[in-house]
């Protein structure tokens, strides 16, 4: 699942830029680091599953920042529609 992430050609990082995402209705599916803060990551959680969006949940938020390429983690990150 993560080499989806890495290899999309649009992509947005970071939890306002995922929110932001979904409610417009660009965010194809999402994903979650599992050690993010529930303060943050409940929010994007509960979105996904009003707007029907699959939420993938990885391990790490260190995982999620490599995988857009930023060199910290990252609570949300989504795949966009081209």
């Amino acid at each position: 699942m993560l080499i989806r992430l890495k290899n999309a050609t649009k992509k947005c990082v970071g939890t306002k830029q995922t929110l932001k995402a979904l409610e417009t209705g660009k965010a194809l599916t999402v994903f979650v680091a599992k050690d993010a803060d529930p303060k943050v990551s409940d929010k994007v959680i509960e979105l996904c599953n009003q707007k029907h969006i699959d939420c993938v949940f990885i391990d790490t938020m260190r995982q999620v920042g490599e995988c857009c390429g930023i060199e910290i983690g990252a609570a949300s990150a989504a795949i966009l529609k081209d």
